[in-house]
């Protein structure tokens, strides 16, 4: 006998989100995400001048606007043609990986790990120090945690003013230039939080940690070893967090972050190779990204619209009175595929596209699991830190940081960047000054789309199938576990 299950809203999401199980023999046979919130910031930007668009895509999220900054400016920069100087480029990553980076760590601490301190997983070897340590607003980790993120966004503050809703990212690149005595600043900043990833979140050096790339070597190094991330293993490995949450296993990344010259990362300049690759793994292999393969399909949600377009073409018109004409329809979230499959985007397709080792063993022996995508996040804490270092050691306090730029009357534009959450993607048009057609396809909306034309359910939707349930759970842990790995942002699903 099959029954339904309805979950939500979510605490401790950004947003509106609600989930319908429907559960045979103590399984989740299909899922239903619903992203129960319209906003319509695509039909705010129509008929507004190109510029406006900096100052209404942050307020789409208080959490990663940055992230909606930076593809603004992109897809300006795109429809302008103008290169930034280097300065630009090493400050606007800066910005960016700043707030990509607090994201990782509040995922971490405030919306993943509370839920191992819930009263269900007591008799664990493990839950008494995970109640004490992190617990919902009274877990001994906040007291070190909340200060250290608090002054790591100081870094924030010295290259983008304030944040969020910062103007500072510009298609030339950034309106604030940094002085010699500024750079000192952004260095003390990277050392110290630096220091708190090594002594608290890992216990070791983060060089020691990102050398890590087998499933074999993270055990043994986790074993017995202070800090929150070995901790977090223990707890995996107990429930077997890395046999739940599968989805496609196909991942896609708009890369980020390229590198200055000198770097053992890439020679600098325009053709600079990144800190992460742009690209898809597919099949077990990764391929080139075309960005004209991307489209997205409104079968199953409360938007007007018939066949699946690029976005380039695409719409954003409300069916509001009348969802009756679309009695399948379940979502207010569009959904997005690229040439035609599901993917999933994020910290994990990142370096599963970087080719990271650790992650692809982890990917090949179990899947893209909850481990997997946690072990993500955390891993690119040590990754970009160091990354970062370079950066602000290679600004040059005496050159220009923003290059002079005009925007055309007319223009077909897009920006790609990397969020915290995975792949975003801003398309623009002008047309006699302005704009004419905006929309976005937000990290979210990659991971939790409905169901395509053909039926093939989203990410989260595959993920959630063949989790068990137990008769009278209202909202079990292991489904959360499973909604939280990919950290919803519904707000900016929904724009």
């Amino acid at each position: 006998m099959t029954r339904r299950l309805s979950i939500g809203p979510f605490n401790r999401v950004e947003g509106d989100l609600e989930v319908t199980l429907s559960i045979a023999d103590g399984r989740v046979e299909s899922a239903q995400v619903c992203s129960s919130l319209y906003r319509g910031f695509e039909q705010l930007l129509l008929g507004k001048h190109p510029l406006d668009a900096l100052v209404i895509v942050p307020r789409i999220c208080g959490i990663c606007s940055v992230s909606q900054s930076a593809a603004a400016a992109a897809a300006l920069a795109d429809a302008s043609g103008v290169a930034m100087p280097a300065n630009g480029r090493l400050a606007s990553q800066l910005i960016l990986a700043c707030e990509n980076l607090a994201d990782h760590l509040t995922h971490f601490y405030l919306f993943f790990m509370p839920d191992f301190a819930r009263a269900a997983y007591r008799g664990r070897a493990w839950h008494a120090h995970a109640e004490r340590r992190f617990k919902a607003e009274t877990g001994e980790a906040l007291r070190e945690v909340l200060p250290a993120r608090a002054d790591w966004l100081r870094l924030m503050g010295y290259l983008a003013g304030k944040w969020p809703h910062s103007l500072a990212l510009q298609p030339g690149g950034t309106t604030r230039a940094v002085s010699a005595t500024e750079r000192v600043r952004l260095l003390t900043v990277l050392r110290e939080f630096r220091a708190f990833l090594s002594a608290t979140l890992f216990g070791d050096t983060l060089e020691n940690v990102t050398a890590i790339s087998s499933v074999e070597q993270l055990a043994a190094w986790a074993r017995g070893r202070p800090g929150d991330f070995p901790r977090f293993l223990e707890i995996a490995d107990d429930l077997g967090l890395e046999r739940i949450g599968r989805a496609s296993d196909c991942f896609l990344s708009y890369g980020a972050y390229g590198q200055p010259a000198g770097s053992d990362q890439g020679q600098g300049g325009a053709g600079s190779l990144p800190l992460f690759a742009r690209g898809v793994w597919h099949d077990g292999a990764l391929r080139r990204l075309e960005e004209p393969l991307i489209s997205e399909d409104v079968t199953h949600a409360w938007l007007l619209g018939e066949q699946p377009l690029h976005p380039r073409q695409g719409e954003t018109r409300p069916l509001l009175g009348e969802f009756a004409e679309r009695p399948d329809a379940y979502t207010w979230c569009k959904a997005p595929r690229y040439a035609g499959d599901v993917v999933e985007t994020g910290a994990l397709a990142r370096q599963m596209v970087a080719g990271q080792p650790l992650l692809r063993a982890l990917v090949a022996a179990s899947g893209g699991s909850v481990l997997a995508r946690v072990v993500a996040r955390v891993f690119e804490l040590a990754l970009v830190v160091p990354a970062m270092e370079r950066w602000a050691h290679a600004l040059t306090p005496d050159e220009a940081f923003c290059s002079q730029w005009q925007l055309p009357d007319h223009a077909d534009a897009v920006g790609l960047v990397e969020a915290a959450r995975g792949a975003l993607g801003h398309w623009l048009r002008i047309e006699r000054g302005k704009i004419s057609r905006y929309q976005i396809i937000a990290p979210t909306t990659w991971n939790f789309s409905p169901r395509d034309a053909v039926g093939v359910p989203g990410a989260l939707e595959q993920a959630l199938v063949g989790l068990p349930v137990e008769e009278g759970e209202s909202a079990p842990l292991v489904v959360q576990h499973v909604v939280r790995s990919f950290d919803p942002c519904m707000v900016c699903t929904v724009h």
